[in-house]
């Protein structure tokens, strides 16, 4: 599970003391809301169907695959399906690659979803090493199904726009600036990217 609206709280507060920009933001824009994920192997392959697809059109072959092939919650229905069966929900053939290769891993043992790396770092190097799973929805899955406090998705862009803009940049800092920039919040990093969404998300102005 995520991280809890108390754990959030604690985390903003804590990064409100130590940077008076975010506690000007806090103010604004309220603590947000927990985003939660259950943990497994349910979630990651809806992390694989969902991209580069509209949410509408990723619940709809979420639907059309679970009456083709059963229960998306056993990665052995994904796993005995062939190719006509994937792609007749709709995934194309990438994608239907990829949905086997973590059925696969899952099945097999490889990989463990209810034991991942304690380190974040191992953590995300094992979900990165699975096909079609890349570092942005690694970190997102370990923030919002393992409830990590530490991650941070520093190459998500609303989390670059948004920490620009509460800490008073002219421009979106990269990649490696958002990551630098934050190097002082550890170990609440995870609350941070979550505020800086709500924060975007609710389009607040910085005055």
């Amino acid at each position: 599970m995520g991280l809890s609206a108390d754990q959030l709280r604690s985390g903003l507060d804590a990064l409100a003391a130590r940077e008076p920009a975010f506690a000007a933001a806090i103010e604004r824009a309220g603590y947000p809301e927990p985003r939660i994920r259950a943990r497994g192997y349910a979630t990651l392959l809806r992390t694989i169907i969902g991209q580069q697809v509209s949410t509408k059109a990723a619940e709809s072959v979420w639907r059309k695959l679970e009456a083709i092939v059963g229960s998306l919650d056993d990665p052995g229905n994904i796993a005995r399906a062939n190719d006509e069966q994937l792609r007749e929900a709709g995934l194309s053939r990438q994608k239907a690659g990829y949905a086997r290769s973590l059925a696969q891993e899952v099945t097999s043992g490889r990989l463990d979803l209810a034991n991942l790396p304690a380190d974040d770092e191992a953590a995300t190097a094992a979900l990165v090493s699975i096909k079609g799973i890349g570092r942005w929805s690694a970190e997102v899955y370990l923030l919002f199904a393992e409830g990590r406090p530490d991650i941070w998705p520093a190459g998500d862009l609303a989390v670059q726009i948004e920490i620009g803009r509460i800490l008073g940049h002219e421009a979106r800092p990269s990649e490696k600036l958002t990551r630098a920039l934050a190097e002082d919040w550890r170990p609440h990093r995870g609350a941070a990217a979550i505020f800086a969404w709500h924060h975007y998300a609710n389009g607040m102005k910085v005055i």
